[in-house]
């Protein structure tokens, strides 16, 4: 029988660089299709090349890639060389600071910019910005400095960051215990029936495209992690619908795959599939006005409006606000414009 090394006897020359728990619904899967559906980026042939080399674990086990995944499998990918996000370098990128005191800082993040350093963004990330205008930031459970949570790329808008191990320990508690008040504003596809409403559905990753999440219901509600988004309508204008949206959880991409479950992708939202035209008429005039639209903000309309939480050392709730940035609020401009000759 040949012997495979335990992960405890190789892991003092190895660096973990993904790691998952397999869904309590996975069905039978070889490893290495399923990596592929979680690893950015990633090729069949360098997944085959990593299991050939001993370096994907599962429970603490080498496993070729022709292993079958099963739920709740603990699986491992591990090199010889730290991942490239661990190599953090300071870089001199200007930061929009809301607010700082000795405890925390408050930042509205540019569309654009990734928060931290991951497959394919190694640098010119918020991270690589802040500890160069920081000394000592204290690392998050994922050995990120500073960084209590998180925004997508393109989206702009408010994030605390902790300047204490104190204040990582007690902002991180807020957002686990969804205490923290977090809202955005949306600009979606459609026209919206209901003034305000609240939409629950379990997100996980999509089964057949990995760089989306998706909601999962009823009896495959377990594939996914619970989410709740409340939000409201702020103007209307006919083929799209101006709204708030406000987070009792904080699941990724959690506004821009609740709005598309309920037939209202954000404008814009290239990922998933709000770049094309998905109301409106067959004019060519108003493709050309779209396309303005679009070009105008080429980006998703979402944008971390406000973000409430309680002071880690004074125990008083604090609240911020920022205006919409430029990109959306000419867009929103053009649509208002648009929907009053409309009429």
């Amino acid at each position: 029988m040949e012997y495979a090394p335990s992960y405890s006897e190789s892991k003092e020359e190895l660096y973990e660089h993904f790691a998952f728990t397999v869904d309590k619904g996975q069905q039978p899967l070889r490893i290495d299709k399923y990596l592929m559906n979680f690893v950015e980026n990633a090729t069949r042939n360098k997944i085959q090349a990593a299991a050939k080399s001993g370096h994907i674990f599962v429970n603490d086990a080498v496993v070729k890639s022709n292993y079958k995944v099963k739920p709740q499998d603990q699986i491992r990918v591990l090199f010889e060389h730290p991942p490239h996000e661990n190599l953090l370098v300071p870089e001199d990128i200007p930061i929009d600071v809301v607010f700082e005191d000795d405890h925390l800082l408050v930042v509205n993040k540019a569309a654009g910019m990734v928060v931290h350093p991951g497959h394919g963004n190694y640098s010119g990330t918020l991270i690589n910005a802040l500890i160069f205008h920081f000394d000592n930031l204290p690392n998050n459970s994922s050995n990120r400095p500073g960084l209590v949570h998180r925004i997508d790329k393109d989206t702009s808008g408010l994030l605390v960051v902790a300047k204490t191990e104190q204040a990582m320990t007690h902002l991180s508690a807020q957002f686990k215990a969804k205490t923290s008040e977090r809202s955005y504003v949306a600009l979606v596809w459609g026209n919206i029936e209901d003034d305000k409403g609240t939409i629950e559905g379990n997100i996980g990753r999509h089964p057949k495209n990995r760089l989306q999440n998706t909601v999962f219901l009823d009896d495959e509600a377990e594939k996914g992690k619970p989410a709740v988004t409340h939000f409201e309508v702020l103007e209307r204008f006919g083929y799209v619908t101006l709204v708030r949206c406000t987070l009792e959880t904080g699941r990724t991409h959690q506004i821009r795959v609740h709005m598309k479950h309920i037939g209202h992708t954000l404008f814009n939202d290239e990922r998933y599939g709000g770049e094309k035209i998905l109301k409106g008429t067959t004019f060519t005039k108003y493709k050309q006005f779209v396309d303005n639209c679009f070009k105008i903000l080429p980006r998703q309309a979402l944008h971390a409006k406000t973000l409430g939480f309680i002071h880690p050392k004074t125990e008083q709730f604090m609240s911020f606000s920022c205006k919409l940035p430029s990109d959306i609020e000419q867009c929103i401009q053009k649509w208002r414009d648009y929907a009053k000759h409309a009429q």
